[in-house]
């Protein structure tokens, strides 16, 4: 018996061990879910008894102050005002239905069944700490709180208050607080000062379907949005979106008309008042576009008191205007211009002249670059291996992805690279052109600085947005001055790109530095030496031995021998600048001599103008020299 009543008592002393271990594991099992499930709950109730949504009329009552804008040696370049009557507050049932619609169908198409959030991007917030789309309440607890930092405290926060008002509110109050303090560009706030600022129109149940897709395509991105910015082409796609999301989800029949308001819409207020001159007023909007993708919209700009540091100089822009205006004096009534510098070491945008014509930018407007674009076939020939002294063909006549192509043959029987820059000649271009493929050249070129979008458009394309076709040879594709100076400035820094910026740093209203442009200086062709050598080997075909290079260039008008665009786009190793003239439509253009434009003469001159001023400054190794033609 005792033997019975003993063996027993040996097992559990080899089993107890083993089951205290897997008591100590599920009690840190429940202690580790505890904390990963009751604590967000927890620190989600406190976040919920502390924080507070605010009233849209808290809102609009700090949109009253200044935002102030300074050229980089802090003197000051323009001031932001808000305007008497552009935050009235309008109730809800005040707000015309289609208005209504297009602005949900657009924003947040769930707006009227959801909770307040969007799960998708708040999910993709936790997982990688910022990012995260947001739908009305959110963009409403965004912008009343002045906090549009993409991160991860931001979006819990966002979270909380969403659920918060969705609770506390009806969506109709909701979507009357965010109609109210949202910014539709021009300064305005709230949809009666958007129809008056675009239309001149009270706001009521007049308005009509295209212009309530226009009003409701300006919330996104106001400062880009706007015709006056981005010009018409650019609204046209915009509002296009709009309509085709109310068709789209039901709210427009197919069959019922709309057409883009264009002729309808008016110059902004500040300008035709005379408060900010036109090149003025194309910095600003430049300026607050820059902004906002960076996460500064006028709303927090404004809440906070801020104060933005240009990367402008004042005598560089002083210069550029004069220079320009004196140039065109002399000129066809119907020539336009633009001039922009920028400094290759690091991307910062000395120089940013729109022109002073009217609303329209032609700094930040597309024109086709033509021969102006042969640097990055060139480029891009170098860095398949080529050499710039090496023999290439010299043809009259080619075809391209179904194009024919003709030109004299002003290179010669011993055509290199470098022969033909110095001899304008485009024969061998478009025959390199087809050797290296449409591809390599548009890669060469975005490597360089070309953006693959501006606005939304891709760059370097068809009409699709996808195709890349033969007028990529003779750069047929649009491109901003804003572009071509920031892709040259690359050579200018020897194979090195930096993203080109108006905006140095922001302020709050202490004066401390809240925001800073980072350093995105970094190789372009690769690594650092097949970059120098791509940038040397290009500079060494556009330099004359003064110390500066020049590309002067033309676009021709369709098929005709005439142009339409010139430029002159050039730099030393401390300034690269781009100088278009043009028209405000596409048309054939005779200088005052009668003689077809073209880059050597009128651009060319306000090039060297402008560079020859700019180094009194800065000096170039030697003097800037005229590059032969």
């Amino acid at each position: 018996m005792t033997l019975a009543t003993e063996e027993p008592t040996e097992e559990p002393s080899e089993t107890t061990p083993r089951r205290r271990r897997w008591r100590r594991v599920r009690r840190i099992a429940y202690w580790t879910a505890g904390v990963f499930v009751g604590g967000p709950l927890i620190a989600f109730w406190v976040a919920y008894l502390v924080l507070d949504v605010r009233s849209p009329q808290e809102v609009l009552a700090e949109l009253d102050k200044t935002v102030v804008l300074q050229y980089a040696d802090g003197s000051e370049l323009l001031k932001v005002i808000p305007a008497d009557g552009d935050r009235m507050f309008v109730p809800y049932a005040q707000v015309p239905a289609k208005l209504r619609d297009a602005i949900i169908a657009t924003e947040d198409p769930t707006f009227w069944d959801n909770q307040g959030f969007d799960p998708t991007g708040i999910g993709r917030a936790f997982l990688t700490g910022v990012g995260g789309g947001s739908g009305i309440t959110q963009q409403y607890i965004k912008k009343s709180t002045g906090d549009d930092d993409a991160t991860l405290g931001r979006k819990f926060a966002e979270l909380v208050l969403a659920t918060k008002i969705t609770q506390e509110q009806s969506k109709e109050q909701i979507f009357e607080s965010y109609v109210n303090i949202i910014s539709f560009g021009r300064g305005t706030f709230g949809p009666a000062a958007a129809m008056n600022a675009y239309f001149g129109k009270k706001l009521d149940d007049s308005i009509t379907w295209s212009e309530a897709a226009f009003l409701a395509g300006m919330i996104q991105s106001p400062s880009v949005h706007d015709p006056a910015a981005s010009g018409d082409a650019h609204a046209t796609r915009r509002w296009e979106y709009v309509r085709d999301k109310l068709r789209g989800r039901g709210y427009v029949k197919n069959s019922e008309p709309m057409a883009y308001p264009g002729a309808e819409i008016q110059p902004p207020s500040e300008t035709r008042a005379g408060r900010v001159t036109y090149d003025e007023f194309h910095i600003k909007q430049q300026v607050l576009a820059e902004l906002d993708r960076d996460g500064f919209p006028l709303n927090r700009l404004q809440q906070g008191n801020m104060t933005v540091e240009t990367t402008l100089d004042r005598g560089l822009q002083d210069a550029a205007k004069k220079v320009l205006q004196d140039r065109l004096k002399t000129e066809p009534k119907e020539f336009r211009g633009a001039v922009v510098a920028i400094d290759p070491r690091t991307g910062a945008v000395r120089v940013y002249n729109g022109g002073d014509q009217g609303v329209r930018d032609y700094a930040g407007t597309p024109h086709a670059p033509g021969s102006a674009f042969y640097p990055f076939t060139l480029a891009a020939l170098l860095r398949h291996g080529y050499g710039t002294d090496q023999p290439i063909p010299s043809p009259s006549k080619l075809e391209f992805l179904g194009e024919n192509f003709q030109y004299p043959d002003v290179c010669g029987p011993k055509c290199t690279p470098r022969t033909a820059m110095a001899s304008h000649a485009d024969g061998p271009f478009v025959a390199l052109a087809k050797q290296l493929g449409p591809d390599a050249l548009s890669e060469t070129a975005r490597q360089a600085g070309i953006p693959e979008t501006v606005d939304g458009a891709p760059t370097m394309r068809e009409k699709d947005g996808f195709l890349i076709g033969a007028g990529i040879a003779i750069g047929r594709y649009p491109l901003r001055p804003l572009d071509l100076a920031g892709a040259y400035a690359t050579f200018a820094a020897d194979g090195r790109r930096a993203t080109p910026h108006l905006v140095a740093k922001v302020r709050d209203e202490s004066g401390a530095v809240i925001w800073e442009q980072p350093d995105t200086a970094a190789p372009a062709f690769g690594d650092d030496d097949t970059s120098h050598r791509v940038a040397r080997e290009v500079t060494s075909t556009l330099t004359d031995g003064g110390g500066a290079a020049l590309r002067t260039g033309e676009a021709e008008h369709g098929n005709s021998p005439d142009n339409q665009d010139a430029w002159a786009v050039g730099y030393t190793p401390q300034l690269a600048a781009a100088v278009w003239i043009g028209s405000d439509d596409d048309r054939r253009l005779k200088d005052a001599n009668g003689a077809k434009l073209t880059g050597d003469v009128v651009p060319a001159d306000v090039w060297r103008a402008f560079m020859t001023a700019a180094h009194q400054v800065v000096p170039p190794p030697s003097p800037v020299a005229r590059p032969p033609r």
